[in-house]
């Protein structure tokens, strides 16, 4: 039988893995917008390897730099939560990814900073609003988990959760496809997740990588497009 800190710990995973956690995922679309207009993802099956694509790009990019703040935060040191943060914001290739990865990131901070009382968070966010650090989603994520007691498998399932949510959520709004597809492609993909934090939880910051060119030139053509209904 699990203790109540079993299950403070279940509710808070619950609480940043939930879509309405207002960090304002919902407005992204992790590129799907621009692949559903360019006819890139179409059906179920287009969306699936559409979806397992931004995963895996996500896990070997923005989750490594999770797993590593969550480490540096917890060893106590902030410093190297910085250079994370900038290496990931160096890393990434489009500027709304950046946008969103910021934007996310001051806004999941602003909230440590109601959450809990530690003085790291506030410097944290200190740091973000002087604009010592660009604040980067994953970075936050790693010292929010932290600071919450769970573990980086946890970090690593929300992590993992969120991108393929967020395309999933978009796709009920931009593609042909109903909630039992969207949620039999989610069960798929979750199947893969200890696999990919394996690999993950392995790789140095220099080891990151995102070689998924389609969701790039998705990514550049989003900055220029028309289709207005997401950020991203």
């Amino acid at each position: 039988m699990g203790t109540v800190n079993d299950m403070m710990k279940v509710m808070r995973l619950l609480q940043f893995t939930d879509s309405a956690f207002p960090v304002g995922t919902f407005t992204f679309s992790n590129g799907l917008e621009t692949a559903s207009f360019e006819k890139v993802v179409t059906d179920a099956k287009t969306l699936e390897a559409f979806t397992r694509s931004q995963s895996h790009q996500a896990a070997y990019s923005d989750g490594v730099a999770a797993l590593h703040a969550f480490r540096a935060f917890k060893a106590g040191s902030i410093e190297k939560c910085l250079e994370i943060d900038k290496y990931l914001y160096a890393f990434k290739m489009n500027d709304e990814a950046r946008q969103m990865a910021t934007r996310m990131g001051k806004k999941l901070a602003e909230l440590g900073v109601k959450l809990y009382s530690d003085e790291k968070i506030r410097e944290w966010l200190d740091r973000i609003n002087s604009n010592v650090t660009p604040g980067m989603y994953p970075v936050t994520q790693g010292i929010m988990f932290a600071l919450a007691g769970l573990s980086e498998v946890d970090l690593f399932c929300s992590h993992q959760y969120g991108v393929i949510n967020m395309v999933l959520g978009a796709a009920l709004r931009c593609v042909k496809v109903s909630h039992y597809d969207t949620q039999l492609i989610l069960e798929k993909l979750s199947e893969e997740t200890m696999g990919l934090y394996e690999e993950a939880r392995q790789m140095e910051l220099k080891d990151m990588n995102a070689f998924y060119p389609v969701l790039d030139i998705l990514a550049s053509l989003h900055e220029k497009g028309n289709m207005r209904m997401f950020m991203n």
